[in-house]
């Protein structure tokens, strides 16, 4: 009980870390590509106008980036405060992308950032708009290796178990970079961000039309981001559907539990909420064919053998074979001195069954399902809103080129209220790709609560509410500087 209790409260407080900094990251991701558009605009046609339109949303990027750092920093050192076990155990792998993404990508973004806010006037336009481009490209680079670190916890490759050292250890770092899952996942995290970027910028245009002030900026701002908006949502259905054949091929109890499919099979439907389907819809969206295997909960906990013939094993099996291989490595890193050769007999057992070793851990086959409610909620909820911020950018950029938005005054109600929606689309997502894989810290190989420092749970407890307190005030002040410098408009 002592140790769910430390899980949960671990858990919950690095969830709240982690949601809170994904706050801050789509809105970089995407108004850096925002206003460097915006500021090409500028050296291209000589207009001052688009410089000062530049300018105001730079404010507003600056602002948003330094509260992002501060958030960053705290959920990175919390790998070691509250996760100890998962850091030493594989901190040579997962240390790697974090250290590159800290030494080149994050010194990239914030030496070229610090050209574009404060170089104006002091470099040449072309500088200062390759700084602003520069500065885009290294939160671009940076999200790349933090993503690079999360995809290898969902699909671990390019590294070896090391049974004299109990850790795992880089076989292949380009096998690391160029996981699959990595891919999908950094332009599908990077497109959305531009989605977020452009329901922001919008959203705050149609506040300035209501407002009925500022029209021309307001009507350049919009159309500007929604083009922007448009493009980023049109590539992250392209990646989301990448995504969903990966999870489908490395993670299928996630995608079991997005789908709430209990029982699954060849043509497997997608199920649009409880009661409504879609014949054989799963398996072209996971597999590409209609004939495609899709293993619901109950199949990947009781085994399964697919379309092509391959053989999953129960979850009981494999919970029998992890325990075989901990057994195993015991007796070997035992005997490994005082008998040699027995030693190599049991080494050469636990090679049979390392690949289940984290298996080995669970109490229960039950414990693989993860919260499937939450995961098929909110992977409704991330389809459900990104469907509609996209109708919306598109009615927005057509009312705005043909100059009409600010005769529509109850869409420029709904596009501000959806401001708070784009965030909740993203956080959806997250939700769906995090907790759709408990219980493992690292897919298969190490479940939550070994990964878990021996930290009293009243610590973490504290812990969490102090941070969940500085967390509110950050977002507080940094909603009033936003506010007051929207209020005060741009510089025109």
């Amino acid at each position: 009980m002592l140790a769910a209790t430390l899980v949960g409260w671990s858990r919950l407080q690095f969830a709240m870390t982690a949601a809170y900094h994904w706050i801050f990251v789509p809105l970089t991701l995407g108004l850096s590509i925002i206003v460097a558009i915006m500021e090409t605009l500028y050296v291209v046609k000589g207009d001052d106008f688009w410089k000062n339109v530049a300018k105001f949303w730079m404010k507003i990027f600056a602002i948003n980036f330094a509260v992002g750092i501060a958030t960053g920093i705290i959920l990175e050192f919390e790998f070691g405060t509250n996760w100890s076990n998962y850091s030493w155990f594989v901190g040579d792998i997962f240390g790697a992308p974090l250290a590159i993404e800290g030494i080149f990508a994050f010194f990239m973004e914030s030496t070229f950032f610090a050209v574009m806010f404060f170089g104006w006037n002091k470099v040449s336009k072309r500088f200062h708009l390759a700084s602003t481009w520069l500065t885009a490209l290294g939160a671009a680079i940076s999200a790349f290796w933090i993503l690079v670190a999360n995809s290898w916890m969902q699909h671990p490759v390019g590294t070896e178990f090391n049974p004299d050292t109990v850790r795992s250890e880089m076989v292949s770092f380009w096998a690391v970079v160029t996981n699959p899952i990595a891919t999908s996942k950094f332009f599908h995290a990077v497109f959305s961000g531009w989605m977020t970027g452009a329901v922001v910028v919008a959203g705050i245009g149609c506040w300035y039309l209501l407002k009925k002030k500022e029209t021309r900026f307001a009507y350049a701002s919009i159309i500007v981001a929604c083009c922007v908006g448009l493009s980023g949502g049109v590539a992250t259905m392209l990646t989301g559907d990448s995504s969903g054949v990966k999870a489908a091929k490395y993670q299928p109890m996630k995608l079991a539990a997005a789908e709430g499919l209990e029982n699954g099979g060849p043509r497997a439907a997608f199920s649009i909420v409880p009661g409504v389907k879609i014949p054989a819809m799963l398996s072209i969206l996971a597999t590409h064919s209609v004939d495609g295997y899709v293993p619901g909960i109950n199949n990947i906990i009781e085994g399964y053998t697919d379309n092509e013939g391959n053989v999953e094993l129960s979850v009981a099996e494999k919970m029998e074979r992890g325990s075989q291989a901990i057994q195993s490595l015991k007796q070997y890193r035992e005997n490994k001195e005082s008998d040699p050769e027995l030693a190599a007999a049991y080494l050469a057992d636990f090679r049979e069954n390392e690949k289940y070793m984290g298996y080995g851990y669970l109490n229960a086959p039950e414990d693989v399902v993860p919260n499937v409610p939450l995961v098929y909620w909110s992977f409704r909820v991330m389809i459900g809103l990104g469907s509609f911020l996209m109708l919306l950018l598109i009615v927005l950029a057509w009312l705005s080129w043909k100059k009409k938005l600010e005769n529509f005054k109850w869409l420029q109600v709904v596009a501000l209220l959806s401001i708070p929606l784009v965030y909740l689309c993203g956080q959806a997502g997250w939700i769906v790709a995090e907790v759709g894989r408990q219980p493992w810290t690292i897919q298969d190989l190490l479940p939550v609560g070994v990964a878990v420092s021996g930290l009293n749970p009243a610590a973490v407890q504290t812990t969490f509410f102090i941070f969940a307190s500085v967390f509110a005030l950050f977002l507080v002040v940094e909603l009033s500087i936003i506010v007051k410098a929207i209020a005060k408009g741009p510089e025109l």
